[in-house]
């Protein structure tokens, strides 16, 4: 059987990237975060300049009548007889006149920028980002920054050493798109030893707008307050703290600077009322300092082990060593993206995924473009896109141990429930919850919708948002009762929508849509019994009947069993709609009608053969549209769902080969990096993970769909969905697990080798291996 040591064959994998130049584009930066701040880190050691962004720097772009859901519900049992009746064009009158109206969008908050004066010419730079603690570092010869964004403190912190006999140092709003009417202010406040600048930013026509705050300390030197911020002569190191908060009317400076005053344990107070206190205009000729010397080296220091205990501890919980090449491993990242058949490549991918799923996740989880932007202009508005993107990023979150993502998700979903009844009661007139299709983190009304995007139809979106919640909570064996209250209530809106029927006297899904395509044949996109709507409402009813008294439970299951059956075609695929008359459209970039192989497991290769073989002909026939990177990677997790290893590798290699990630190793939506988006990042460490572990309440699948990309490798630290920690070791012909349950389980045992029922006692450590040989091993707790 293989050991660790057959697969290492030396080093471990790195944890970490690299550079031999700054980051000439701000798609290059390497980025930090902590689920609410985030830092784009370009690494000049001239000009290091820092873009700070928050979850919470969202643009007013509506007013507030416009983001209200559209009173449909009066026309809705109009539009449902049209539909049934056959008319294709029913469901664009279903709206009340809006246009297409955007979420607010994210968007970049300032640049900190520490500029040096030239070094010594010739030395060369490396920029790199460590994994394991979050730490950004950009060295050329004695001069080295360093950049992390705290998970203990919810501060941006930034130490610069040997910076150079004169320094300058602004917070700077200008950054690309930025709006030219922008009401943008700075302010310097300085006293014994401290500076705090600031920079107050207010949005037109609105009084939303948001505050940066930079607190800088030094061990020597003097501090001149100059036109654009300030400058510092002969310090050896700098400490500056960097927090933003978003908004309406004025923000306590004065407080926030006390706060992140309290971070450094020690200083003296800054004087808000003196001449260039309290953001108020800057004076060029103005002196400042004073006060004895403080010790940057010793506060940072403690505020990196105070977050590096957080981060450090989440990261490693899971870990993927392919056996690599070491001259590969130690290569820089933009040369490894030009090597895409390496497994060098694959490992390191699989390590920044997972550090910027992390980084990405805490008061939300990641938006399109996880948690940063270097431009004004995001795509998409940079918003939370939930009929796809969101659930594909987060794929991993459960199986690899990042319960802090799961955590962040969790948060948005409960956040935004009064906003999903008002839906499910203005467009539907039914009780319980609809989720919109996009929102930007705060609102959860369904408004943006179009005639060719009729988004406001979709009702699939609550079952898709919850279902990794539930995943998380078969992981633990325990039970969020505001999971199950939000089942409850989404069962109640089915209860009240799932009123009609068809000619066969099943239930009629309808109004009906398969985001975001639309049947052959016919012109608009809403229609009937799309099999997402249709495995979502059955998903949803089965799961709230399990938490429900006796009663309640025997109407809901019997309402789901109502539901229409799913359609096989006419060239053997599973149906887009469950409906006749309507013919599937293959290329697309979506794959909603695969929604019960994944990540439903409603249909598998195990329990529904003769499904699974429809899912796998529909998914053979599906073309990639227009080669969006989300696409490929969701072909990717229902291929290896279905256990087809050849069209998992194969939706791993058109990623590694399109293009697709910038030298900061996160991704792009197109082709030729071309739209800045976290999806391909994310979403690629769940394709390894699926591929090689897969689990169910009930079933363990070891090497279900293995790349032959991945010929060996060691995989630690999975979470399964009966309560047991695994480690798989896999060579050619192979495999070697070990599982560590928390729980008592019995489970279905799949492998290369064949079935078998396991047996699993909480604290029994288990081996299962290639050889036949199950082994048990009695541990402490």
């Amino acid at each position: 059987m293989p050991s660790p040591d057959d697969v290492t064959r030396g080093r471990a994998p790195v944890h970490g990237t690299w550079e031999p130049a700054p980051a000439s584009r701000w798609e290059d930066a390497f980025l930090a975060g902590n689920g609410r701040h985030g830092a784009l880190v370009l690494g000049d050691p001239e000009d290091d300049r820092v873009i700070v962004t928050h979850h919470t720097l969202v643009r007013p772009n509506n007013p507030p009548a416009a983001t209200a859901p559209p009173r449909l519900a009066a026309a809705l049992p109009a539009l449902q007889d049209a539909l049934l009746a056959g008319d294709p064009t029913a469901a664009e009158k279903f709206t009340d006149g809006r246009p297409l109206r955007w979420v607010r969008p994210f968007h970049p908050g300032f640049l900190t920028r520490v500029r040096c004066a030239p070094g010594t010419p010739g030395l060369p730079v490396r920029r790199s980002v460590d994994f394991t603690t979050g730490v950004v570092s950009c060295v050329r010869g004695d001069r080295r920054g360093e950049v992390f964004v705290s998970r203990a403190d919810d501060v941006l912190v930034q130490y610069v050493t040997a910076p150079g006999p004169v320094v300058e140092i602004e917070l700077d709003h200008r950054l690309p798109g930025v709006p030219a009417d922008l009401g943008a202010g700075r302010g310097v406040a300085t006293a014994r030893g401290e500076t705090v600048l600031t920079l107050r930013a207010r949005y037109p026509g609105s009084p939303l707008g948001y505050t940066g705050l930079t607190l800088l300390l030094t061990d020597t030197g003097r501090t001149t307050v100059t036109a654009a911020g300030i400058r510092v002569e002969g310090a050896g190191r700098l400490l500056l703290l960097t927090r933003v908060r978003a908004h309406a009317g004025d923000l306590d400076t004065a407080r926030e600077t006390e706060a992140l005053r309290a971070l450094t344990g020690g200083g003296g107070p800054v004087d808000p009322a003196s001449p260039t206190g309290g953001g108020g205009p800057v004076d060029p000729a103005s002196p400042t300092g004073g006060g004895g010397p403080v010790d940057p080296a010793s506060r940072y220091a403690r505020l990196l082990a105070r977050h590096t205990v957080l981060h450090g501890a989440a990261y490693r919980r899971v870990t993927l060593d392919l056996g690599a090449d070491e001259a590969e491993r130690a290569l820089p990242g933009s040369a490894l993206l030009r090597r895409p058949g390496s497994t060098a490549l694959l490992e390191r991918l699989f390590a920044a995924g997972r550090y910027h799923l992390l980084s990405s996740s805490g008061t939300h989880p990641p938006r399109l473009t996880g948690l940063w932007t270097g431009d004004w202009d995001t795509a998409w508005s940079g918003a939370f896109t939930t009929d796809a993107n969101l659930n594909l990023q987060t794929a991993s979150a459960v199986a690899a141990d990042l319960p802090e993502v799961t955590e962040a998700h969790a948060s948005l979903v409960h956040g935004q429930l009064e906003d999903w009844r008002d839906n499910a009661r203005a467009i539907f007139g039914a009780r319980g919850i609809v989720a919109p299709s996009h929102t930007d983190g705060a609102s959860g009304h369904t408004y943006h919708f179009s005639r060719e995007y009729p988004l406001q139809l979709w009702t699939a979106g609550a079952d898709w948002l919850l279902k990794p919640l539930l995943d998380d909570e078969e992981v633990s064996g325990r039970r969020d009762p505001r999971t199950s209250a939000a089942l409850a209530e989404l069962a109640l809106f089915y209860e009240d929508f799932l009123t009609r029927t068809g000619p066969d006297g099943r239930i009629a899904v309808v109004p009906s849509y398969s985001p975001e395509n639309r049947p052959r044949g016919w012109s608009g996109s809403g229609a009937v019994n799309a099999t997402m709507d249709i495995a979502a409402a059955r998903h949803a009813l089965h799961a709230a009947a399990d938490r429900a008294p006796a009663r309640d439970a025997a109407r809901l299951r019997a309402l789901a069993a109502r539901l229409p059956e799913y359609r096989v075609n006419d060239d053997g695929a599973l149906a887009e709609w469950a409906w006749p008359g309507l013919g599937d459209r293959y290329d697309h970039r979506h794959l909603s009608h695969l929604y019960p192989v994944w990540p439903l497991d409603e249909i598998n290769p195990y329990d529904t053969p003769d499904l699974a073989r429809a899912a796998r002909r529909a998914l053979e026939l599906r073309g990639s549209e227009n080669d969006s990177a989300h696409g490929h990677l969701h072909h990717g997790l229902i291929a290896a769902r279905l256990g087809d290893a050849a069209r998992t590798g194969g939706a791993l290699a058109r990623v590694l080969t399109g293009d697709y990630f910038h030298d900061s190793l996160m991704s792009a939506h197109y082709p030729a990096r071309d739209v800045y988006n976290a999806d391909a990042a994310h979403a690629l460490p769940a394709l390894l993970v699926e591929a090689l572990v897969q689990s169910t309440p009930g079933r363990l699948v070891l090497l279900p769909a293995r790349p032959a990309a991945c010929p060996r490798g060691r995989l630690t630290g999975v979470r399964t969905r009966f309560g047991t920690r695994l480690d798989l070791t896999w060579t050619p012909g192979a495999y070697h697990a070990v599982l560590r349950p928390d729980r008592d389980a019995e489970i279905d045992l799949r492998t290369p080798a064949g079935a078998t029922r396991l047996v699993l006692r909480a604290g029994e450590e288990r081996t299962v291996a290639s050889s036949g040989r199950v082994a048990s091993r009695t541990v402490s707790s």
